[in-house]
Protein backbone atom coordinates (compact mmCIF):
# COMPACT_ATOMS: atom_id res chain seq x y z
CA UNK A 1 0.00 0.00 0.00
CA UNK A 2 1.65 3.12 -1.38
CA UNK A 3 2.57 5.87 1.65
CA UNK A 4 1.62 9.17 2.19
CA UNK A 5 2.12 11.99 -0.58
CA UNK A 6 4.89 14.57 0.43
CA UNK A 7 4.13 17.95 -1.05
CA UNK A 8 7.14 20.04 -1.91
CA UNK A 9 7.27 23.76 -1.27
CA UNK A 10 9.38 25.72 -3.77
CA UNK A 11 10.35 29.00 -2.08
CA UNK A 12 9.86 32.28 -3.90
CA UNK A 13 12.14 33.87 -6.42
CA UNK A 14 12.35 37.76 -5.65
CA UNK A 15 13.34 40.13 -7.85
CA UNK A 16 14.40 43.93 -8.17
CA UNK A 17 12.07 46.57 -6.87
CA UNK A 18 10.17 48.44 -9.37
CA UNK A 19 9.73 52.85 -9.21
CA UNK A 20 6.35 54.22 -9.44
CA UNK A 21 5.78 57.32 -11.92
CA UNK A 22 3.60 60.19 -10.89
CA UNK A 23 0.01 60.69 -12.44
CA UNK A 24 -3.24 62.26 -11.90
CA UNK A 25 -5.88 61.48 -9.06
CA UNK A 26 -9.58 61.39 -9.07
CA UNK A 27 -12.09 62.50 -6.41
CA UNK A 28 -11.76 61.07 -3.18
CA UNK A 29 -14.52 58.56 -1.27
CA UNK A 30 -14.05 58.70 2.56
CA UNK A 31 -14.95 57.07 4.96
CA UNK A 32 -17.25 58.61 7.87
CA UNK A 33 -16.10 57.93 11.09
CA UNK A 34 -12.66 56.31 10.78
CA UNK A 35 -9.22 58.08 11.36
CA UNK A 36 -6.38 57.04 9.42
CA UNK A 37 -3.06 56.39 10.49
CA UNK A 38 0.27 55.35 9.45
CA UNK A 39 0.62 51.71 11.01
CA UNK A 40 3.20 49.65 8.51
CA UNK A 41 2.84 46.40 11.27
CA UNK A 42 -0.84 44.75 10.34
CA UNK A 43 -2.48 42.41 8.24
CA UNK A 44 -5.26 42.71 5.82
CA UNK A 45 -6.58 40.24 3.41
CA UNK A 46 -8.05 41.86 -0.20
CA UNK A 47 -8.78 40.78 -3.55
CA UNK A 48 -7.75 42.32 -6.68
CA UNK A 49 -9.02 41.74 -10.41
CA UNK A 50 -6.61 41.87 -13.47
CA UNK A 51 -7.64 42.85 -16.72
CA UNK A 52 -6.03 42.39 -20.08
CA UNK A 53 -3.54 45.08 -21.98
CA UNK A 54 -3.62 44.28 -25.55
CA UNK A 55 -5.44 41.42 -25.59
CA UNK A 56 -3.01 39.92 -22.95
CA UNK A 57 -3.59 38.85 -19.33
CA UNK A 58 -1.71 40.27 -17.45
CA UNK A 59 0.68 38.18 -14.49
CA UNK A 60 0.39 38.46 -10.81
CA UNK A 61 3.17 40.20 -10.57
CA UNK A 62 1.85 42.63 -12.80
CA UNK A 63 -0.89 43.47 -11.18
CA UNK A 64 0.46 43.41 -7.73
CA UNK A 65 2.83 46.39 -9.20
CA UNK A 66 -0.03 48.42 -10.71
CA UNK A 67 -1.86 47.86 -7.30
CA UNK A 68 0.85 49.80 -5.47
CA UNK A 69 1.82 51.99 -8.27
CA UNK A 70 -1.75 53.31 -8.32
CA UNK A 71 -1.89 53.82 -4.66
CA UNK A 72 1.84 55.44 -4.93
CA UNK A 73 0.26 58.36 -7.19
CA UNK A 74 -2.91 58.57 -5.40
CA UNK A 75 -4.86 57.65 -8.23
CA UNK A 76 -7.77 55.87 -7.22
CA UNK A 77 -9.11 55.68 -10.61
CA UNK A 78 -6.09 53.34 -11.44
CA UNK A 79 -6.78 51.56 -8.26
CA UNK A 80 -10.80 50.58 -8.02
CA UNK A 81 -10.62 48.73 -11.29
CA UNK A 82 -7.86 46.35 -9.88
CA UNK A 83 -9.94 45.43 -7.05
CA UNK A 84 -12.58 42.46 -7.35
CA UNK A 85 -16.83 43.36 -6.72
CA UNK A 86 -16.64 40.51 -3.90
CA UNK A 87 -12.73 42.17 -2.24
CA UNK A 88 -12.34 41.69 1.16
CA UNK A 89 -10.29 43.65 2.59
CA UNK A 90 -8.58 43.13 6.27
CA UNK A 91 -6.52 45.15 8.54
CA UNK A 92 -6.04 44.77 12.25
CA UNK A 93 -5.47 48.02 12.90
CA UNK A 94 -9.47 48.34 12.14
CA UNK A 95 -12.13 46.13 14.31
CA UNK A 96 -14.15 44.75 10.90
CA UNK A 97 -13.00 44.32 7.50
CA UNK A 98 -13.59 46.37 4.57
CA UNK A 99 -16.06 44.12 1.97
CA UNK A 100 -16.57 44.69 -1.44
CA UNK A 101 -14.94 47.67 -3.93
CA UNK A 102 -17.30 50.23 -2.83
CA UNK A 103 -15.67 50.33 1.06
CA UNK A 104 -12.29 49.14 -0.44
CA UNK A 105 -12.34 52.19 -2.99
CA UNK A 106 -13.59 54.26 0.02
CA UNK A 107 -10.28 53.42 2.58
CA UNK A 108 -8.34 53.88 -0.15
CA UNK A 109 -9.66 57.41 -0.93
CA UNK A 110 -9.37 58.13 2.77
CA UNK A 111 -5.45 57.04 2.75
CA UNK A 112 -5.33 59.19 -0.23
CA UNK A 113 -6.00 61.77 0.78
CA UNK A 114 -4.25 61.88 4.46
CA UNK A 115 -1.09 60.77 3.91
CA UNK A 116 0.79 63.49 2.05
CA UNK A 117 1.92 62.61 -1.56
CA UNK A 118 5.43 62.70 -0.44
CA UNK A 119 5.02 59.18 0.95
CA UNK A 120 5.78 56.52 -1.22
CA UNK A 121 5.56 52.65 -0.69
CA UNK A 122 8.97 51.28 -2.68
CA UNK A 123 9.12 47.54 -3.71
CA UNK A 124 12.32 45.77 -2.63
CA UNK A 125 11.68 42.87 -3.97
CA UNK A 126 9.22 40.66 -5.61
CA UNK A 127 8.31 37.51 -7.00
CA UNK A 128 7.34 36.32 -10.11
CA UNK A 129 8.15 32.80 -10.83
CA UNK A 130 4.50 31.68 -9.72
CA UNK A 131 1.37 32.32 -11.51
CA UNK A 132 -0.72 32.14 -8.68
CA UNK A 133 1.26 33.65 -5.95
CA UNK A 134 2.97 36.39 -5.19
CA UNK A 135 5.63 37.99 -2.26
CA UNK A 136 6.98 41.51 -2.33
CA UNK A 137 9.12 43.19 0.38
CA UNK A 138 8.93 46.85 0.68
CA UNK A 139 9.14 49.97 3.21
CA UNK A 140 8.36 53.53 2.83
CA UNK A 141 10.01 56.59 1.64
CA UNK A 142 9.36 60.10 2.50
CA UNK A 143 10.66 62.24 -0.26
CA UNK A 144 12.89 59.67 -1.44
CA UNK A 145 14.63 58.94 2.54
CA UNK A 146 13.41 55.91 3.69
CA UNK A 147 10.70 56.46 6.62
CA UNK A 148 11.60 54.85 9.85
CA UNK A 149 10.57 51.15 10.90
CA UNK A 150 8.59 50.87 7.91
CA UNK A 151 10.03 47.56 6.08
CA UNK A 152 6.71 44.64 5.58
CA UNK A 153 6.04 42.43 3.23
CA UNK A 154 2.78 41.12 1.94
CA UNK A 155 2.09 37.51 0.10
CA UNK A 156 -0.62 37.82 -2.27
CA UNK A 157 -2.44 34.54 -3.77
CA UNK A 158 -4.09 34.44 -7.53
CA UNK A 159 -7.11 32.70 -9.10
CA UNK A 160 -8.14 32.94 -12.71
CA UNK A 161 -11.59 34.97 -12.82
CA UNK A 162 -14.79 33.87 -15.07
CA UNK A 163 -12.67 36.27 -18.13
CA UNK A 164 -9.80 34.40 -17.45
CA UNK A 165 -8.00 36.71 -15.65
CA UNK A 166 -6.03 36.66 -12.65
CA UNK A 167 -7.51 37.43 -9.82
CA UNK A 168 -5.72 38.39 -6.13
CA UNK A 169 -7.80 36.51 -3.60
CA UNK A 170 -5.94 36.44 -0.38
CA UNK A 171 -3.32 39.06 0.48
CA UNK A 172 -1.32 39.30 4.14
CA UNK A 173 0.65 41.90 4.80
CA UNK A 174 3.45 42.14 7.94
CA UNK A 175 5.91 44.98 9.05
CA UNK A 176 8.74 43.73 9.87
CA UNK A 177 9.19 46.03 12.85
CA UNK A 178 7.01 45.56 16.07
CA UNK A 179 8.22 49.21 16.97
CA UNK A 180 5.67 50.37 14.42
CA UNK A 181 3.20 49.78 17.22
CA UNK A 182 3.98 52.82 19.24
CA UNK A 183 5.32 54.44 16.19
CA UNK A 184 1.49 53.63 14.36
CA UNK A 185 -0.63 55.38 17.69
CA UNK A 186 1.13 59.27 16.59
CA UNK A 187 -1.07 59.39 13.88
CA UNK A 188 1.57 60.40 11.94
CA UNK A 189 0.86 61.51 8.17
CA UNK A 190 4.15 62.13 6.87
CA UNK A 191 3.18 65.88 6.54
CA UNK A 192 4.67 66.86 9.99
CA UNK A 193 7.77 64.97 9.48
CA UNK A 194 10.71 66.85 9.82
CA UNK A 195 13.47 65.64 7.07
CA UNK A 196 15.97 65.38 9.97
CA UNK A 197 14.37 62.45 11.96
CA UNK A 198 14.13 60.33 9.01
CA UNK A 199 16.37 57.66 9.56
CA UNK A 200 17.67 54.09 7.81
CA UNK A 201 14.78 51.60 7.97
CA UNK A 202 15.50 48.75 10.49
Amino acid sequence: MPGPTTLAMRPLQLRPRATAAAGPSRPRRGLPGRRLSLRPCCCRNVAVAATARGGKTKTAAEVVREFYDGVNRRNLAAVEPLIAEGCVYEDLVFPRPFVGRDQIVGFFGEFMGTISPDLQFVIDDISDEDSAAVGVTWHLEWRGRPFPFSRGCSFYRLLESEQQQPQIVRSRLRGACRQTRGFGTGYHQGRDMDPGTISKPC
